[in-house]
């Protein structure tokens, strides 16, 4: 297993060595699980003296004040810093390149050089896999789909047919690109189904956690912006729009044809209605439910959702009603007696 020093990680992040520079890494470690051979990491004041008890051998730190005589990396960014660290010292293992004999590749699909395909994977009628992609097991490619260079479609990842992936993308175990959009039209009492016949486009540096579901467009595109990372268990709903950079968090759901703006943030089990815009940079808080448009750089929470601040007002309110119903029964309880007074 690689090995490095303390001094060496600090040169890899830009970050500065308290302590025993020579002192050899051989991984990371939570603050309760570390050995002396371990790096572990503090990043709240919470676990303080969890990372004051820790028997880890170096702490990956912003602030050296807190841990006198202790070996510390200390950055200005710990928590980047430990995403590089974690690249450096668990490498991910990349499969092998190649075709496997038990996958079924369409003979008009082109797989890139260096590009690896796995067991059970079935790739349809052209086909584009670009270079070092890694195709997991048992993935769907429908045809006229692609995939960009260097994206990792981990087992069961389905891409429907003419549905783009672009370079560099995650998608994890479960992921259903393309599915038809929840589309239907109401006559005398049946529901008729509305061909889905547009596409999703996914652009490049996109992550979707597991059984993430990005409907197909009715007509045109859904799209999912460049650099967006999306939790576990999503739905995106046709035509919707996610700008660049934007986070959705865990159960979050986006009805068909709404606009989110780039580095939007959607926490978990929030939602939104169809055919809205959220703007740049907007919060949309956990378990809000969005049914207006939310202007650029908002905070909102709570259904339906409110700014912030107006919300929380709302609830501390909330809070006190019992005891102001008691107060208003004591005055009419009092204006009731004779010549009671409030």
């Amino acid at each position: 297993m690689k090995t490095l020093t303390l001094g060496e990680l600090a040169a890899h992040v830009g970050g500065t060595v308290v302590g025993d520079g020579g002192r050899r890494i051989l991984g990371v470690r939570t603050l309760e699980e570390a050995g002396g051979e371990h790096l572990s990491f503090y990043h709240s004041r919470r676990y303080l003296q969890a990372a004051r008890d820790s028997t880890a051998g170096a702490l990956l730190v912003a602030d050296a004040e807190p841990f006198p005589g202790r070996d510390l990396l200390v950055c200005k960014d710990p928590y980047g810093a430990l995403a590089k660290i974690l690249e450096l010292l668990h490498p991910a293992e990349r499969p092998p390149v190649g075709v496997h004999p038990r996958a079924v590749v369409a003979a008009s699909a082109q797989v890139g050089e260096g590009a690896s395909v796995a067991a059970h994977a079935v790739i349809g009628e052209r086909v584009r896999v670009g270079a070092r992609a890694v195709i997991g097991a048992c993935c769907v490619l429908g045809e006229d789909a692609e995939v960009g260079e260097e994206t990792v479609l981990h087992p069961n990842v389905v891409v429907e047919p003419r549905c783009r992936v672009g370079a560099r993308c995650i998608l994890h175990a479960g992921v259903v690109i393309g599915s038809d959009g929840f589309g239907f039209a109401t006559v005398a009492g049946i529901h008729h189904k509305v061909p889905q016949v547009g596409i999703v486009v996914v652009e490049d540096d996109v992550e979707l956690g597991a059984n993430v579901c990005v409907d197909r467009a009715t007509l045109g595109e859904t799209r999912i912006g460049r650099g967006t990372k999306v939790d576990n268990l999503v739905q995106i709903a046709h035509n919707v729009t996610v700008g660049e950079h934007s986070l959705l968090v865990s159960q979050v759901g986006i009805s068909g044809s709404t606009h989110l703006g780039h580095h939007v943030v959607m926490a978990g089990q929030s939602g939104a209605a169809g055919h809205l815009t959220i703007g740049d940079g907007a919060i949309v808080t956990a378990k809000a439910g969005v049914l207006e448009d939310v202007p650029v750089g908002a905070m909102v929470s709570g259904f339906p959702s409110r700014p912030h601040k107006r919300w929380l007002r709302a609830m501390a309110n909330l809070f006190t009603l019992e005891e102001l119903r008691r107060r208003v029964k004591s005055l009419e309880d009092a204006l009731r007696q004779p010549g009671g007074k409030a």
